[in-house]
């Protein structure tokens, strides 16, 4: 018997976009939009946080990649680069096992940033760069968006 269910391309999606409280200041910071509404019903999300998927606790010291050593270190100088790289690992893990090609993320984050992050010094400065998740997705072949590139992530939809 065919099913009527239809079939859509899962997004891994950044968990503070939904309203989950994960960001690093327990700031809930939903993205509103009518395309996460529709994405959302047809249940093609899978949400990450993947700093908290590592065991960091909400709320968290910020932190920052430190462009020069590749290091991620909070504001108090602790190297949490491991836990990173562990929640890296986890997000792609969920995209292998739900054949997801495509990532909507939180830009400029440490873990998530897909075209800017911070420039390590804690003073709100924003410089080209990519967060240690989206690093890892690309060079496994997940295309990477932010909340910045919602039309670009749509057209690439059900091609």
């Amino acid at each position: 018997m065919a099913s009527n269910k239809q079939c859509f391309d899962k997004i891994l999606i950044s968990a503070c976009f939904l309203g989950e409280r994960v960001r690093y200041n327990g700031v809930v910071k939903s993205l509103v939009s009518q395309l996460i509404s529709q994405w959302q019903q047809q249940g093609r999300f899978i949400s990450v946080c993947p700093e908290v998927m590592s065991g960091l606790p909400v709320p968290r010291p910020p932190a920052e990649i430190n462009p020069k050593t590749k290091q991620v270190l909070t504001i108090e100088s602790v190297d949490v680069s491991q836990q990173f790289k562990k929640g890296a690992q986890l997000a792609l893990s969920l995209c292998q096992r739900h054949d997801i090609r495509f990532a909507l993320l939180k830009e400029s984050s440490p873990s998530c940033g897909s075209n800017t992050i911070y420039d390590g010094s804690f003073s709100q400065k924003i410089i080209v760069g990519e967060g240690i998740t989206t690093k890892l997705l690309r060079q496994h072949g997940i295309k990477v968006f932010s909340e910045l590139s919602l039309a670009q992530l749509e057209l690439l939809l059900d091609q």
